[in-house]
Protein backbone atom coordinates (compact mmCIF):
# COMPACT_ATOMS: atom_id res chain seq x y z
CA UNK A 1 0.00 0.00 0.00
CA UNK A 2 1.34 3.75 -1.12
CA UNK A 3 1.42 6.64 0.88
CA UNK A 4 -0.11 9.73 -0.87
CA UNK A 5 0.40 12.68 -0.49
CA UNK A 6 -2.46 15.64 -0.78
CA UNK A 7 -3.31 19.39 -1.03
CA UNK A 8 -6.90 20.57 -1.19
CA UNK A 9 -9.67 22.77 0.15
CA UNK A 10 -12.60 21.17 2.12
CA UNK A 11 -16.08 21.80 1.95
CA UNK A 12 -16.03 25.76 3.42
CA UNK A 13 -12.69 26.40 1.13
CA UNK A 14 -10.26 26.03 3.89
CA UNK A 15 -7.00 24.66 2.72
CA UNK A 16 -6.02 21.16 4.10
CA UNK A 17 -3.00 19.01 3.31
CA UNK A 18 -0.99 15.65 4.87
CA UNK A 19 -1.68 12.05 4.05
CA UNK A 20 -3.20 8.73 3.67
CA UNK A 21 -2.58 5.35 2.61
CA UNK A 22 -4.20 3.61 -0.72
CA UNK A 23 -4.01 1.19 -3.05
CA UNK A 24 -3.84 3.57 -6.08
CA UNK A 25 -4.43 6.95 -7.13
CA UNK A 26 -8.29 6.66 -7.36
CA UNK A 27 -8.66 5.09 -3.83
CA UNK A 28 -6.86 7.96 -2.47
CA UNK A 29 -9.42 10.38 -4.35
CA UNK A 30 -12.32 8.45 -2.95
CA UNK A 31 -10.88 8.63 0.58
CA UNK A 32 -10.83 12.61 0.93
CA UNK A 33 -13.86 12.94 -1.36
CA UNK A 34 -15.63 10.90 1.64
CA UNK A 35 -13.65 13.09 4.24
CA UNK A 36 -14.88 16.19 2.49
CA UNK A 37 -11.88 17.21 0.84
CA UNK A 38 -11.48 18.04 -2.92
CA UNK A 39 -7.47 17.71 -3.52
CA UNK A 40 -5.97 19.96 -5.98
CA UNK A 41 -2.41 18.15 -5.94
CA UNK A 42 -1.84 14.01 -5.52
CA UNK A 43 1.21 12.44 -5.74
CA UNK A 44 2.23 9.19 -4.20
CA UNK A 45 5.61 10.03 -1.34
CA UNK A 46 8.77 8.87 -2.56
CA UNK A 47 10.12 6.27 -0.53
CA UNK A 48 13.26 7.49 2.17
CA UNK A 49 16.40 6.16 1.56
CA UNK A 50 17.57 3.82 4.02
CA UNK A 51 20.40 2.16 4.93
CA UNK A 52 19.72 -1.19 6.66
CA UNK A 53 23.15 -2.17 8.96
CA UNK A 54 22.85 -5.94 9.67
CA UNK A 55 23.17 -6.10 13.92
CA UNK A 56 22.02 -2.51 14.37
CA UNK A 57 18.05 -2.29 14.96
CA UNK A 58 15.86 0.24 14.48
CA UNK A 59 14.00 -0.47 18.03
CA UNK A 60 12.65 2.73 20.14
CA UNK A 61 14.44 3.07 23.18
CA UNK A 62 12.15 2.77 26.45
CA UNK A 63 12.77 6.00 27.89
CA UNK A 64 11.71 7.39 24.58
CA UNK A 65 8.54 5.32 24.33
CA UNK A 66 7.66 6.80 28.47
CA UNK A 67 8.24 10.03 27.59
CA UNK A 68 5.97 9.89 24.15
CA UNK A 69 3.47 7.78 25.77
CA UNK A 70 3.26 10.55 28.71
CA UNK A 71 3.36 13.33 26.92
CA UNK A 72 0.27 12.07 24.86
CA UNK A 73 -1.67 11.39 27.93
CA UNK A 74 -1.14 15.09 29.72
CA UNK A 75 -1.80 16.44 26.12
CA UNK A 76 -4.83 14.85 25.62
CA UNK A 77 -6.49 15.24 29.45
CA UNK A 78 -5.78 18.52 28.78
CA UNK A 79 -8.09 18.50 25.60
CA UNK A 80 -5.78 18.94 22.59
CA UNK A 81 -6.95 17.44 19.29
CA UNK A 82 -5.53 13.61 18.61
CA UNK A 83 -3.78 14.87 15.77
CA UNK A 84 -2.68 17.68 16.82
CA UNK A 85 -1.04 15.81 19.55
CA UNK A 86 0.58 13.78 17.39
CA UNK A 87 2.00 17.03 15.40
CA UNK A 88 3.57 18.37 17.96
CA UNK A 89 5.03 14.96 19.32
CA UNK A 90 6.47 13.87 16.02
CA UNK A 91 8.12 17.11 15.18
CA UNK A 92 9.88 17.28 18.27
CA UNK A 93 11.33 13.93 18.72
CA UNK A 94 14.81 13.49 18.89
CA UNK A 95 14.73 9.49 18.50
CA UNK A 96 14.61 9.60 14.24
CA UNK A 97 12.66 6.06 14.28
CA UNK A 98 9.70 7.26 16.68
CA UNK A 99 10.20 10.70 15.11
CA UNK A 100 9.18 9.00 11.79
CA UNK A 101 6.57 6.82 13.50
CA UNK A 102 4.98 9.38 15.30
CA UNK A 103 4.38 11.69 11.47
CA UNK A 104 3.69 8.42 9.73
CA UNK A 105 0.83 7.50 12.55
CA UNK A 106 -0.71 11.11 12.24
CA UNK A 107 -0.80 10.24 8.93
CA UNK A 108 -2.75 7.90 9.16
CA UNK A 109 -5.95 9.34 11.85
CA UNK A 110 -6.08 12.12 9.48
CA UNK A 111 -6.86 9.27 6.63
CA UNK A 112 -9.44 8.39 9.41
CA UNK A 113 -8.16 5.66 10.97
CA UNK A 114 -8.41 4.86 14.69
CA UNK A 115 -5.22 5.65 16.72
CA UNK A 116 -5.00 2.07 17.68
CA UNK A 117 -5.62 0.66 14.13
CA UNK A 118 -2.45 3.00 13.08
CA UNK A 119 -0.01 2.18 15.89
CA UNK A 120 -0.93 -1.59 14.50
CA UNK A 121 1.20 -0.90 11.70
CA UNK A 122 4.24 -0.23 13.47
CA UNK A 123 5.01 -3.53 15.30
CA UNK A 124 8.26 -2.89 15.70
CA UNK A 125 7.85 -0.12 17.75
CA UNK A 126 4.29 -0.47 19.32
CA UNK A 127 4.18 -3.97 20.57
CA UNK A 128 0.61 -5.87 21.15
CA UNK A 129 0.02 -4.91 24.56
CA UNK A 130 0.52 -1.04 23.79
CA UNK A 131 -2.28 -1.28 20.75
CA UNK A 132 -4.75 -3.16 22.93
CA UNK A 133 -4.60 -0.93 25.67
CA UNK A 134 -4.98 2.00 23.44
CA UNK A 135 -8.15 0.42 21.73
CA UNK A 136 -9.43 -0.54 25.05
CA UNK A 137 -9.08 3.43 25.99
CA UNK A 138 -10.53 4.46 22.81
CA UNK A 139 -13.63 2.38 23.31
CA UNK A 140 -13.67 3.21 27.13
CA UNK A 141 -13.09 7.20 26.57
CA UNK A 142 -10.12 6.90 28.86
CA UNK A 143 -7.21 7.36 27.01
CA UNK A 144 -5.35 9.83 29.13
CA UNK A 145 -5.79 7.34 31.90
CA UNK A 146 -4.61 4.35 29.84
CA UNK A 147 -1.71 6.33 28.47
CA UNK A 148 -0.48 6.65 32.21
CA UNK A 149 -1.14 3.07 33.01
CA UNK A 150 1.41 2.35 29.67
CA UNK A 151 3.86 4.83 30.46
CA UNK A 152 4.13 3.00 34.49
CA UNK A 153 4.02 -0.56 33.32
CA UNK A 154 7.06 0.40 30.53
CA UNK A 155 8.84 2.15 33.56
CA UNK A 156 8.25 -0.50 35.63
CA UNK A 157 8.93 -3.21 32.78
CA UNK A 158 12.73 -1.82 31.68
CA UNK A 159 13.40 -1.82 35.45
CA UNK A 160 13.02 -5.61 36.04
CA UNK A 161 14.62 -6.24 32.58
CA UNK A 162 17.43 -3.94 33.63
CA UNK A 163 17.60 -5.89 37.12
CA UNK A 164 17.86 -9.55 35.11
CA UNK A 165 20.42 -8.33 32.52
CA UNK A 166 22.64 -6.69 35.09
CA UNK A 167 22.38 -10.08 36.92
CA UNK A 168 23.94 -11.90 33.55
CA UNK A 169 26.29 -8.76 32.62
CA UNK A 170 28.83 -9.75 35.44
CA UNK A 171 29.36 -13.05 35.43
CA UNK A 172 29.20 -12.89 31.19
CA UNK A 173 31.77 -10.17 31.73
CA UNK A 174 34.11 -11.91 33.88
CA UNK A 175 33.97 -15.02 31.87
CA UNK A 176 35.14 -13.81 29.25
CA UNK A 177 37.57 -12.04 30.52
CA UNK A 178 38.64 -15.60 31.78
CA UNK A 179 38.39 -16.79 28.99
CA UNK A 180 40.47 -14.34 26.54
CA UNK A 181 43.37 -14.30 29.14
CA UNK A 182 43.83 -17.97 29.62
CA UNK A 183 43.84 -17.93 25.85
CA UNK A 184 46.56 -14.86 25.26
CA UNK A 185 48.92 -16.73 28.35
CA UNK A 186 48.44 -19.94 26.34
CA UNK A 187 49.13 -19.10 22.95
CA UNK A 188 51.97 -16.39 23.45
CA UNK A 189 53.39 -16.64 26.99
CA UNK A 190 53.96 -19.97 27.82
CA UNK A 191 55.58 -20.81 24.99
CA UNK A 192 58.11 -17.81 25.20
CA UNK A 193 58.68 -19.15 28.47
CA UNK A 194 59.53 -22.78 27.15
CA UNK A 195 61.76 -21.58 24.84
CA UNK A 196 63.58 -19.59 27.20
CA UNK A 197 64.10 -22.62 29.52
CA UNK A 198 65.25 -24.93 26.88
CA UNK A 199 67.89 -22.12 25.81
CA UNK A 200 69.05 -22.44 29.08
CA UNK A 201 70.06 -26.37 29.14
CA UNK A 202 66.80 -26.81 30.80
CA UNK A 203 66.06 -30.33 28.98
CA UNK A 204 63.54 -31.72 31.41
CA UNK A 205 61.12 -29.49 32.95
CA UNK A 206 58.77 -29.53 35.75
CA UNK A 207 56.22 -31.83 35.67
CA UNK A 208 53.79 -28.95 36.00
CA UNK A 209 55.24 -26.79 33.33
CA UNK A 210 55.67 -29.75 30.81
CA UNK A 211 51.82 -30.15 31.66
CA UNK A 212 51.70 -26.71 31.02
CA UNK A 213 53.60 -26.75 27.54
CA UNK A 214 51.97 -29.48 26.29
CA UNK A 215 48.52 -27.42 27.01
CA UNK A 216 50.06 -24.54 25.23
CA UNK A 217 50.92 -26.75 22.53
CA UNK A 218 47.52 -28.64 21.73
CA UNK A 219 45.99 -25.12 21.95
CA UNK A 220 47.79 -23.39 19.50
CA UNK A 221 47.60 -25.82 17.27
CA UNK A 222 43.87 -26.52 17.86
CA UNK A 223 43.04 -22.71 17.24
CA UNK A 224 41.71 -23.04 14.11
CA UNK A 225 39.55 -25.92 14.73
CA UNK A 226 38.22 -23.69 18.23
CA UNK A 227 37.22 -20.67 15.93
CA UNK A 228 36.02 -23.00 13.67
CA UNK A 229 33.53 -24.57 16.23
CA UNK A 230 32.90 -21.59 17.91
CA UNK A 231 31.42 -20.17 14.66
CA UNK A 232 29.88 -23.28 14.19
CA UNK A 233 27.96 -23.25 17.30
CA UNK A 234 26.77 -19.84 16.72
CA UNK A 235 24.96 -21.32 13.28
CA UNK A 236 23.93 -24.36 15.21
CA UNK A 237 22.01 -22.38 17.93
CA UNK A 238 20.79 -20.04 15.06
CA UNK A 239 19.01 -23.30 13.48
CA UNK A 240 17.89 -24.65 16.69
CA UNK A 241 15.76 -21.59 17.33
CA UNK A 242 14.31 -22.04 13.96
CA UNK A 243 13.13 -25.71 14.57
CA UNK A 244 9.87 -26.58 16.53
CA UNK A 245 9.99 -26.33 20.07
CA UNK A 246 13.57 -25.56 19.82
CA UNK A 247 13.13 -21.98 21.67
CA UNK A 248 10.78 -24.06 23.96
CA UNK A 249 13.35 -26.23 25.42
CA UNK A 250 16.00 -23.33 25.65
CA UNK A 251 13.93 -21.36 27.62
CA UNK A 252 12.93 -24.14 29.50
CA UNK A 253 16.46 -25.16 30.33
CA UNK A 254 17.20 -21.68 31.48
CA UNK A 255 14.18 -21.61 33.68
CA UNK A 256 15.59 -24.70 35.54
CA UNK A 257 19.16 -23.48 35.60
CA UNK A 258 20.42 -23.12 39.20
CA UNK A 259 21.31 -19.33 40.76
CA UNK A 260 19.95 -17.96 37.36
CA UNK A 261 16.54 -19.68 36.87
CA UNK A 262 15.41 -18.29 40.33
CA UNK A 263 15.76 -14.49 39.36
CA UNK A 264 14.14 -16.06 35.43
CA UNK A 265 11.67 -17.31 37.31
CA UNK A 266 10.75 -13.88 39.66
CA UNK A 267 11.09 -12.00 36.82
CA UNK A 268 8.95 -14.04 34.52
CA UNK A 269 6.03 -13.99 37.56
CA UNK A 270 6.66 -10.22 37.84
CA UNK A 271 5.96 -9.70 33.63
CA UNK A 272 2.98 -11.70 33.73
CA UNK A 273 1.05 -10.40 36.66
CA UNK A 274 1.81 -6.80 35.99
CA UNK A 275 0.19 -7.37 32.34
CA UNK A 276 -2.55 -8.94 32.65
CA UNK A 277 -3.25 -6.57 35.12
CA UNK A 278 -2.87 -4.03 33.69
CA UNK A 279 -4.94 -5.19 30.51
CA UNK A 280 -7.85 -6.05 32.65
CA UNK A 281 -8.15 -2.81 34.83
CA UNK A 282 -7.89 -1.20 31.36
CA UNK A 283 -11.65 -3.13 30.98
CA UNK A 284 -10.03 -5.77 28.29
CA UNK A 285 -11.73 -9.29 28.45
CA UNK A 286 -9.99 -11.65 30.20
CA UNK A 287 -9.69 -14.14 27.34
CA UNK A 288 -8.35 -11.58 25.22
CA UNK A 289 -6.12 -10.49 27.67
CA UNK A 290 -4.40 -13.96 28.19
CA UNK A 291 -3.93 -13.93 24.54
CA UNK A 292 -1.68 -10.50 24.46
CA UNK A 293 0.03 -11.56 27.64
CA UNK A 294 1.19 -14.74 25.97
CA UNK A 295 1.97 -13.46 22.67
CA UNK A 296 3.82 -10.51 25.17
CA UNK A 297 5.53 -13.12 27.10
CA UNK A 298 9.03 -13.33 25.74
CA UNK A 299 9.22 -16.58 27.02
CA UNK A 300 7.87 -19.93 25.38
CA UNK A 301 7.60 -21.87 29.06
CA UNK A 302 5.37 -18.95 30.15
CA UNK A 303 3.64 -18.59 26.63
CA UNK A 304 2.29 -22.18 26.47
CA UNK A 305 1.24 -22.36 30.08
CA UNK A 306 -0.90 -19.18 29.54
CA UNK A 307 -2.41 -20.40 26.45
CA UNK A 308 -2.98 -23.98 28.12
CA UNK A 309 -5.05 -21.64 31.20
CA UNK A 310 -7.09 -19.84 28.13
CA UNK A 311 -7.73 -22.58 26.56
CA UNK A 312 -9.78 -24.55 29.38
CA UNK A 313 -11.26 -21.14 30.80
CA UNK A 314 -12.69 -20.75 27.16
CA UNK A 315 -14.16 -24.32 28.10
CA UNK A 316 -16.24 -22.88 31.35
CA UNK A 317 -13.25 -23.51 34.06
CA UNK A 318 -12.16 -20.46 36.26
CA UNK A 319 -8.79 -19.18 35.92
CA UNK A 320 -6.73 -20.95 38.51
CA UNK A 321 -7.36 -24.65 38.33
CA UNK A 322 -5.49 -24.38 34.96
CA UNK A 323 -2.35 -22.13 36.19
CA UNK A 324 -1.94 -24.08 39.06
CA UNK A 325 -2.27 -27.57 36.38
CA UNK A 326 0.49 -26.19 34.20
CA UNK A 327 2.95 -26.09 37.22
CA UNK A 328 5.02 -22.53 36.17
CA UNK A 329 3.21 -20.34 38.41
CA UNK A 330 4.07 -20.40 42.09
CA UNK A 331 1.66 -21.95 44.29
CA UNK A 332 1.19 -18.66 46.35
CA UNK A 333 0.53 -16.41 43.17
CA UNK A 334 -2.15 -18.63 41.94
CA UNK A 335 -3.63 -18.67 44.99
CA UNK A 336 -3.45 -15.12 45.36
CA UNK A 337 -4.95 -14.60 42.08
CA UNK A 338 -7.79 -17.32 43.07
CA UNK A 339 -8.85 -14.63 46.13
CA UNK A 340 -8.63 -11.59 43.24
CA UNK A 341 -10.83 -13.88 41.01
CA UNK A 342 -13.66 -14.69 43.82
CA UNK A 343 -13.87 -11.36 45.17
CA UNK A 344 -13.71 -9.13 41.75
CA UNK A 345 -10.69 -7.40 43.04
CA UNK A 346 -8.46 -9.40 40.14
CA UNK A 347 -6.68 -5.94 38.63
CA UNK A 348 -5.77 -5.34 42.22
CA UNK A 349 -4.56 -8.69 43.46
CA UNK A 350 -2.59 -8.74 40.07
CA UNK A 351 -0.59 -5.34 40.98
CA UNK A 352 -0.01 -6.32 44.07
CA UNK A 353 1.67 -9.51 43.19
CA UNK A 354 3.41 -7.79 40.63
CA UNK A 355 5.02 -5.39 43.20
CA UNK A 356 6.02 -8.07 45.39
CA UNK A 357 7.76 -10.10 42.76
CA UNK A 358 9.51 -7.03 41.52
CA UNK A 359 11.32 -7.03 45.11
CA UNK A 360 12.23 -10.56 45.11
CA UNK A 361 13.55 -9.74 41.84
CA UNK A 362 16.02 -7.43 43.61
CA UNK A 363 16.72 -9.88 46.32
CA UNK A 364 17.28 -12.67 43.95
CA UNK A 365 19.86 -10.81 41.51
CA UNK A 366 21.64 -9.54 45.17
CA UNK A 367 21.76 -13.27 46.31
CA UNK A 368 23.17 -14.75 43.22
CA UNK A 369 25.92 -12.22 42.90
CA UNK A 370 26.82 -12.56 46.32
CA UNK A 371 26.88 -16.16 44.93
CA UNK A 372 28.56 -15.68 41.89
CA UNK A 373 32.02 -13.06 43.01
CA UNK A 374 33.44 -15.34 45.00
CA UNK A 375 32.68 -18.65 43.00
CA UNK A 376 34.07 -16.72 39.77
CA UNK A 377 37.25 -15.46 41.61
CA UNK A 378 37.94 -18.94 43.47
CA UNK A 379 38.22 -20.06 39.46
CA UNK A 380 39.84 -17.04 38.04
CA UNK A 381 42.15 -17.31 40.57
CA UNK A 382 42.76 -20.83 40.06
CA UNK A 383 43.22 -20.83 36.63
CA UNK A 384 45.58 -17.65 36.62
CA UNK A 385 47.80 -18.94 39.59
CA UNK A 386 48.42 -22.31 38.17
CA UNK A 387 49.59 -20.69 35.10
CA UNK A 388 52.25 -18.76 36.78
CA UNK A 389 53.25 -21.43 39.13
CA UNK A 390 54.05 -23.65 35.90
CA UNK A 391 55.91 -20.52 34.61
CA UNK A 392 58.06 -19.96 37.75
CA UNK A 393 58.70 -23.42 38.86
CA UNK A 394 61.59 -24.06 36.45
CA UNK A 395 63.13 -20.55 37.56
CA UNK A 396 62.49 -21.68 41.73
CA UNK A 397 64.33 -25.21 40.96
CA UNK A 398 67.15 -23.33 38.70
CA UNK A 399 67.61 -21.26 42.18
CA UNK A 400 67.71 -24.37 44.75
CA UNK A 401 70.72 -26.14 42.00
Amino acid sequence: MAVWVYEGNNGEGEYREGSLEAESKDEAKTRLTALGIKPFKLQKKQKDFEINIPGITDRVPLKSMVIFTRQMATMIDAGLPLIKCLELLGNQEPNPTLKKTILGVKAQVEGGQSLSDALRKYPKVFEELYVNLISAGELGGILDTIMNRLAEYIEKNAATRAKVSGAMKYPATVLFAAMGITAGLLWKVVPTFADTFRSMGKSRLPEITEMLVAVSNNFVAAIPYIFGGFVGLIFLYRFLMKVPNGKYYRDLMLYNAPLLGNVLRKAAVARFTRTLGTLVSAGVPILDALEVVGKTAGNEVIERAITFTRTKISEGKNMTGPLMETQVFPAMVVQMIAVGEATGAMDVMLAKIADFYDAEVDDAVDGMSAMMEPLIMVVLGGIIGTVMIGLYMPIFTMADK
